[in-house]
Protein backbone atom coordinates (compact mmCIF):
# COMPACT_ATOMS: atom_id res chain seq x y z
CA UNK A 1 0.00 0.00 0.00
CA UNK A 2 2.82 2.41 0.86
CA UNK A 3 4.53 1.72 -2.47
CA UNK A 4 1.25 2.39 -4.33
CA UNK A 5 0.75 5.67 -2.50
CA UNK A 6 4.26 6.85 -3.34
CA UNK A 7 3.80 5.91 -6.99
CA UNK A 8 0.50 7.80 -7.18
CA UNK A 9 2.11 10.79 -5.57
CA UNK A 10 4.87 10.86 -8.18
CA UNK A 11 2.31 10.67 -11.00
CA UNK A 12 0.34 13.61 -9.66
CA UNK A 13 3.14 15.85 -8.55
CA UNK A 14 6.01 14.92 -10.84
CA UNK A 15 9.17 16.28 -9.30
CA UNK A 16 7.30 17.85 -6.40
CA UNK A 17 7.19 16.37 -2.91
CA UNK A 18 3.89 15.11 -1.53
CA UNK A 19 4.50 16.85 1.76
CA UNK A 20 6.50 19.96 0.85
CA UNK A 21 4.99 23.05 -0.75
CA UNK A 22 6.73 24.29 -3.86
CA UNK A 23 6.85 27.79 -2.43
CA UNK A 24 7.69 28.92 1.09
CA UNK A 25 4.90 29.87 3.47
CA UNK A 26 5.78 33.53 3.93
CA UNK A 27 3.90 35.29 6.73
CA UNK A 28 5.52 38.74 6.85
CA UNK A 29 7.62 41.29 5.01
CA UNK A 30 10.55 43.28 6.35
CA UNK A 31 10.60 46.61 4.50
CA UNK A 32 13.62 48.92 4.40
CA UNK A 33 13.36 52.41 2.95
CA UNK A 34 15.68 52.84 -0.04
CA UNK A 35 14.52 56.14 -1.54
CA UNK A 36 12.03 58.86 -0.66
CA UNK A 37 10.80 61.75 -2.80
CA UNK A 38 7.47 63.43 -3.51
CA UNK A 39 7.00 61.68 -6.87
CA UNK A 40 4.96 58.78 -8.21
CA UNK A 41 7.27 55.85 -9.01
CA UNK A 42 5.55 53.24 -11.19
CA UNK A 43 8.52 51.92 -13.17
CA UNK A 44 11.52 50.17 -11.60
CA UNK A 45 14.27 47.89 -12.96
CA UNK A 46 16.30 45.98 -10.40
CA UNK A 47 19.98 45.25 -11.13
CA UNK A 48 20.83 43.23 -8.02
CA UNK A 49 19.92 43.20 -4.33
CA UNK A 50 21.52 46.61 -3.75
CA UNK A 51 20.85 48.52 -6.98
CA UNK A 52 17.65 49.59 -8.72
CA UNK A 53 16.79 52.03 -11.52
CA UNK A 54 13.54 53.96 -11.59
CA UNK A 55 11.52 56.33 -13.75
CA UNK A 56 8.80 58.61 -12.37
CA UNK A 57 6.79 61.74 -12.99
CA UNK A 58 8.15 65.29 -12.87
CA UNK A 59 10.86 64.15 -15.29
CA UNK A 60 12.68 62.25 -12.55
CA UNK A 61 14.83 59.24 -13.41
CA UNK A 62 17.67 57.71 -11.46
CA UNK A 63 19.56 54.76 -10.03
CA UNK A 64 19.81 53.93 -6.33
CA UNK A 65 22.90 51.99 -5.21
CA UNK A 66 22.55 51.03 -1.57
CA UNK A 67 20.82 54.18 -0.41
CA UNK A 68 22.87 56.54 -2.59
CA UNK A 69 20.82 58.08 -5.43
CA UNK A 70 22.09 59.31 -8.77
CA UNK A 71 19.24 61.43 -10.12
CA UNK A 72 18.36 63.43 -13.19
CA UNK A 73 15.41 65.54 -14.31
CA UNK A 74 14.50 65.14 -17.96
CA UNK A 75 12.55 67.73 -19.91
CA UNK A 76 11.45 67.89 -23.52
CA UNK A 77 10.96 71.30 -25.09
CA UNK A 78 10.98 72.84 -21.59
CA UNK A 79 8.33 70.44 -20.22
CA UNK A 80 9.09 67.84 -17.56
CA UNK A 81 8.02 64.41 -18.77
CA UNK A 82 6.08 61.74 -16.87
CA UNK A 83 7.67 58.28 -17.09
CA UNK A 84 5.90 54.98 -16.37
CA UNK A 85 7.99 52.59 -18.48
CA UNK A 86 11.56 51.39 -17.99
CA UNK A 87 13.71 48.53 -19.33
CA UNK A 88 17.34 47.43 -19.06
CA UNK A 89 19.82 45.79 -21.40
CA UNK A 90 23.45 44.94 -20.72
CA UNK A 91 24.72 48.38 -21.66
CA UNK A 92 21.71 50.69 -21.47
CA UNK A 93 18.58 51.73 -19.63
CA UNK A 94 15.47 52.91 -21.51
CA UNK A 95 12.71 55.17 -20.19
CA UNK A 96 9.51 56.08 -22.04
CA UNK A 97 7.12 58.92 -21.25
CA UNK A 98 3.35 58.57 -21.29
CA UNK A 99 1.69 61.57 -22.90
CA UNK A 100 1.85 63.74 -25.99
CA UNK A 101 4.58 63.79 -27.12
CA UNK A 102 5.80 60.35 -26.09
CA UNK A 103 9.59 60.35 -25.88
CA UNK A 104 11.82 57.30 -25.46
CA UNK A 105 15.33 57.86 -24.11
CA UNK A 106 18.33 55.56 -24.21
CA UNK A 107 20.76 55.99 -21.31
CA UNK A 108 24.16 54.43 -21.82
CA UNK A 109 25.63 52.91 -18.66
CA UNK A 110 28.93 51.55 -17.45
CA UNK A 111 28.12 49.69 -14.26
CA UNK A 112 25.73 52.11 -12.60
CA UNK A 113 27.31 55.22 -14.12
CA UNK A 114 25.30 56.93 -16.89
CA UNK A 115 27.51 57.82 -19.84
CA UNK A 116 25.03 59.49 -22.21
CA UNK A 117 21.33 60.07 -22.78
CA UNK A 118 19.64 60.48 -26.15
CA UNK A 119 16.09 60.40 -27.43
CA UNK A 120 15.67 57.46 -29.81
CA UNK A 121 11.94 57.67 -30.53
CA UNK A 122 9.33 60.44 -30.44
CA UNK A 123 5.65 60.20 -31.24
CA UNK A 124 3.20 63.09 -31.41
CA UNK A 125 -0.53 62.37 -31.42
CA UNK A 126 -3.47 63.65 -29.35
CA UNK A 127 -4.17 60.10 -28.12
CA UNK A 128 -0.62 58.87 -27.59
CA UNK A 129 -0.09 57.25 -24.17
CA UNK A 130 2.54 54.56 -23.63
CA UNK A 131 2.17 52.07 -20.79
CA UNK A 132 4.99 49.50 -20.62
CA UNK A 133 8.28 48.34 -22.15
CA UNK A 134 10.36 45.14 -22.11
CA UNK A 135 13.29 43.50 -23.93
CA UNK A 136 13.56 39.92 -25.16
CA UNK A 137 17.36 40.26 -25.26
CA UNK A 138 19.95 43.01 -25.61
CA UNK A 139 18.92 43.72 -29.22
CA UNK A 140 15.16 43.16 -29.40
CA UNK A 141 12.65 45.21 -27.43
CA UNK A 142 8.98 46.16 -27.38
CA UNK A 143 6.83 48.92 -25.90
CA UNK A 144 3.05 49.22 -25.91
CA UNK A 145 0.48 51.91 -25.37
CA UNK A 146 -3.11 52.97 -25.89
CA UNK A 147 -4.70 52.97 -29.35
CA UNK A 148 -4.20 56.00 -31.56
CA UNK A 149 -5.64 54.59 -34.79
CA UNK A 150 -7.82 51.59 -33.96
CA UNK A 151 -5.17 49.23 -32.56
CA UNK A 152 -2.82 49.14 -29.61
CA UNK A 153 0.30 51.22 -30.09
CA UNK A 154 3.25 48.81 -30.41
CA UNK A 155 6.81 49.88 -31.16
CA UNK A 156 9.76 47.53 -31.76
CA UNK A 157 13.55 47.71 -31.85
CA UNK A 158 15.96 45.20 -33.38
CA UNK A 159 19.20 47.15 -32.93
CA UNK A 160 19.61 47.44 -29.18
CA UNK A 161 17.22 50.36 -28.85
CA UNK A 162 18.99 52.76 -31.20
CA UNK A 163 15.88 52.98 -33.38
CA UNK A 164 12.21 52.02 -32.95
CA UNK A 165 9.45 51.36 -35.47
CA UNK A 166 5.70 51.43 -34.87
CA UNK A 167 3.75 48.35 -35.97
CA UNK A 168 0.98 49.36 -38.42
CA UNK A 169 -2.61 48.54 -37.51
CA UNK A 170 -3.02 46.16 -40.44
CA UNK A 171 -0.64 43.80 -38.59
CA UNK A 172 -2.40 44.07 -35.23
CA UNK A 173 -5.84 42.96 -34.01
CA UNK A 174 -8.30 45.84 -33.86
CA UNK A 175 -9.20 47.26 -30.48
CA UNK A 176 -12.78 48.02 -29.56
CA UNK A 177 -14.13 51.42 -28.56
CA UNK A 178 -13.15 52.08 -24.96
CA UNK A 179 -10.44 49.39 -24.88
CA UNK A 180 -6.99 50.59 -23.85
CA UNK A 181 -4.31 49.75 -21.27
CA UNK A 182 -3.25 50.89 -17.81
CA UNK A 183 0.11 52.54 -17.17
CA UNK A 184 0.01 51.34 -13.57
CA UNK A 185 3.23 49.38 -13.09
CA UNK A 186 5.11 48.80 -16.37
CA UNK A 187 3.82 45.22 -16.23
CA UNK A 188 1.19 44.89 -18.93
CA UNK A 189 3.85 43.30 -21.13
CA UNK A 190 5.34 39.85 -20.47
CA UNK A 191 8.03 38.28 -22.67
CA UNK A 192 9.38 34.73 -22.89
CA UNK A 193 11.35 33.14 -25.71
CA UNK A 194 10.18 34.89 -28.88
CA UNK A 195 6.70 35.53 -27.46
CA UNK A 196 5.14 38.58 -25.88
CA UNK A 197 1.77 39.08 -24.23
CA UNK A 198 0.08 42.49 -23.95
CA UNK A 199 -3.04 43.05 -21.83
CA UNK A 200 -5.90 45.49 -22.13
CA UNK A 201 -8.64 46.94 -19.97
CA UNK A 202 -11.56 49.32 -19.97
CA UNK A 203 -14.50 48.15 -22.05
CA UNK A 204 -12.63 44.94 -22.93
CA UNK A 205 -10.09 42.82 -21.02
CA UNK A 206 -8.09 40.79 -23.55
CA UNK A 207 -4.64 39.33 -24.17
CA UNK A 208 -2.71 40.14 -27.37
CA UNK A 209 0.03 37.66 -28.24
CA UNK A 210 2.94 37.43 -30.66
CA UNK A 211 5.19 34.39 -31.09
CA UNK A 212 7.65 36.05 -33.49
CA UNK A 213 8.79 39.15 -31.62
CA UNK A 214 6.01 41.40 -32.83
CA UNK A 215 5.70 40.51 -36.50
CA UNK A 216 2.29 38.81 -36.25
CA UNK A 217 -0.39 38.95 -33.56
CA UNK A 218 -3.49 37.21 -32.24
CA UNK A 219 -5.95 38.29 -29.54
CA UNK A 220 -7.64 36.11 -26.93
CA UNK A 221 -10.64 36.58 -24.66
CA UNK A 222 -10.35 36.43 -20.87
CA UNK A 223 -12.85 36.14 -17.99
CA UNK A 224 -11.46 39.25 -16.27
CA UNK A 225 -14.01 41.92 -15.31
CA UNK A 226 -14.54 44.49 -18.07
CA UNK A 227 -16.98 47.12 -19.25
CA UNK A 228 -16.04 50.21 -17.25
CA UNK A 229 -13.25 52.72 -17.67
CA UNK A 230 -11.18 51.38 -14.76
CA UNK A 231 -11.89 47.64 -15.06
CA UNK A 232 -9.71 45.07 -16.76
CA UNK A 233 -6.25 43.54 -16.72
CA UNK A 234 -3.53 45.62 -15.10
CA UNK A 235 -0.64 43.15 -15.10
CA UNK A 236 0.59 39.94 -16.75
CA UNK A 237 3.40 37.50 -15.93
CA UNK A 238 4.56 34.26 -17.53
CA UNK A 239 6.49 31.50 -15.82
CA UNK A 240 7.34 29.80 -19.13
CA UNK A 241 5.91 29.57 -22.66
CA UNK A 242 2.69 27.94 -21.46
CA UNK A 243 1.94 29.04 -17.91
CA UNK A 244 0.96 32.60 -17.08
CA UNK A 245 -1.21 34.77 -14.88
CA UNK A 246 -3.18 37.98 -15.39
CA UNK A 247 -4.34 40.24 -12.57
CA UNK A 248 -6.39 43.38 -12.26
CA UNK A 249 -9.89 44.24 -11.18
CA UNK A 250 -11.73 47.49 -10.72
CA UNK A 251 -9.69 50.48 -9.58
CA UNK A 252 -12.92 52.17 -8.49
CA UNK A 253 -13.87 49.20 -6.27
CA UNK A 254 -10.53 47.92 -5.06
CA UNK A 255 -11.86 45.36 -2.57
CA UNK A 256 -13.96 43.52 -5.18
CA UNK A 257 -12.22 40.17 -5.70
CA UNK A 258 -14.43 38.58 -8.32
CA UNK A 259 -13.22 38.16 -11.90
CA UNK A 260 -9.87 39.83 -11.29
CA UNK A 261 -7.28 37.02 -11.53
CA UNK A 262 -6.84 34.16 -14.01
CA UNK A 263 -4.25 31.67 -15.22
CA UNK A 264 -3.42 29.97 -18.50
CA UNK A 265 -1.70 26.67 -19.21
CA UNK A 266 -1.75 26.90 -23.01
CA UNK A 267 0.29 30.02 -23.65
CA UNK A 268 -2.56 32.48 -23.28
CA UNK A 269 -5.16 31.02 -25.65
CA UNK A 270 -7.58 30.24 -22.82
CA UNK A 271 -7.82 31.59 -19.28
CA UNK A 272 -9.47 30.28 -16.10
CA UNK A 273 -10.38 32.33 -13.05
CA UNK A 274 -8.59 31.45 -9.80
CA UNK A 275 -9.70 32.16 -6.22
CA UNK A 276 -12.79 33.89 -7.62
CA UNK A 277 -14.63 35.92 -4.95
CA UNK A 278 -11.70 35.14 -2.62
CA UNK A 279 -8.23 36.47 -1.98
CA UNK A 280 -7.08 39.93 -3.02
CA UNK A 281 -9.11 42.40 -5.02
CA UNK A 282 -7.58 44.99 -7.31
CA UNK A 283 -3.81 44.74 -7.71
CA UNK A 284 -1.64 46.64 -10.19
CA UNK A 285 1.33 44.25 -10.49
CA UNK A 286 1.73 40.47 -10.32
CA UNK A 287 5.02 38.53 -10.31
CA UNK A 288 6.10 34.94 -9.97
CA UNK A 289 8.42 34.22 -7.08
CA UNK A 290 11.68 32.90 -8.58
CA UNK A 291 12.55 29.22 -8.27
CA UNK A 292 9.04 28.05 -7.30
CA UNK A 293 7.88 26.62 -10.65
CA UNK A 294 4.96 29.04 -10.81
CA UNK A 295 3.57 28.24 -7.37
CA UNK A 296 4.82 31.34 -5.57
CA UNK A 297 2.96 34.47 -6.70
CA UNK A 298 3.05 38.00 -5.30
CA UNK A 299 0.50 40.69 -6.20
CA UNK A 300 0.90 44.30 -5.08
CA UNK A 301 -1.28 47.36 -5.31
CA UNK A 302 -2.64 50.33 -3.44
CA UNK A 303 -4.49 48.03 -0.96
CA UNK A 304 -1.34 46.07 -0.04
CA UNK A 305 0.77 43.00 -0.80
CA UNK A 306 -0.76 39.52 -1.20
CA UNK A 307 1.02 36.18 -1.55
CA UNK A 308 0.10 32.71 -2.75
CA UNK A 309 2.31 29.64 -2.42
CA UNK A 310 -0.03 27.30 -4.31
CA UNK A 311 -0.32 28.87 -7.76
CA UNK A 312 -3.01 31.37 -6.81
CA UNK A 313 -5.56 29.04 -5.27
CA UNK A 314 -5.22 30.62 -1.81
CA UNK A 315 -3.74 33.90 -0.62
CA UNK A 316 -2.43 35.63 2.49
CA UNK A 317 -2.13 39.37 3.00
CA UNK A 318 1.43 40.17 4.06
CA UNK A 319 1.02 43.93 4.52
CA UNK A 320 -1.39 46.76 3.82
CA UNK A 321 1.51 48.94 2.70
CA UNK A 322 0.71 50.48 -0.67
CA UNK A 323 2.89 49.74 -3.72
CA UNK A 324 2.49 50.07 -7.48
CA UNK A 325 5.24 47.72 -8.66
CA UNK A 326 7.52 44.95 -7.44
CA UNK A 327 10.68 43.40 -8.93
CA UNK A 328 12.34 40.32 -7.44
CA UNK A 329 16.12 39.93 -7.33
CA UNK A 330 16.01 36.45 -5.77
CA UNK A 331 13.44 34.14 -4.17
CA UNK A 332 13.02 36.19 -1.01
CA UNK A 333 14.12 39.75 -1.84
CA UNK A 334 12.52 42.40 -4.02
CA UNK A 335 12.33 46.11 -4.66
CA UNK A 336 8.89 47.70 -4.57
CA UNK A 337 7.86 51.22 -5.56
CA UNK A 338 4.89 53.40 -4.76
CA UNK A 339 3.94 57.00 -4.30
CA UNK A 340 7.01 58.79 -3.01
CA UNK A 341 9.03 55.68 -2.25
CA UNK A 342 11.15 52.71 -3.18
CA UNK A 343 11.54 50.00 -0.53
CA UNK A 344 13.60 46.85 -0.30
CA UNK A 345 11.39 43.97 0.78
CA UNK A 346 12.55 40.75 2.43
CA UNK A 347 9.92 38.04 2.55
CA UNK A 348 9.91 35.90 5.70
Amino acid sequence: MLRSWLFACSLVLGFYSCTDSLAPEFTEIEATAVFRDSISIRAIAAVNDSTVWFAANNGKIGVIEGQIPKLASVSYQDSLLAFRSIARTKDAVFVLSIGNPAVLYKIGVEGTNPTFIEDVYTETHPKVFYDAMAFWDDQHGIAMGDPTDGCLSVILTTDGGDSWTKVPCDRLPATEEGEAAFAASNSNIAVFGNSAWLVSGGKRARVFKTTDRGQTWKVYETPIIEGQAMTGIYSVAFQDAKNGIIFGGNWDAKEDNGGNKAITTDGGKTWSLISDQAGPGYRSCVRYLPNTKGQGIVAVGIPGVSYSNDGGESWVELTKESYYNIQFVNDSTAFASGYGKIDKLVFK
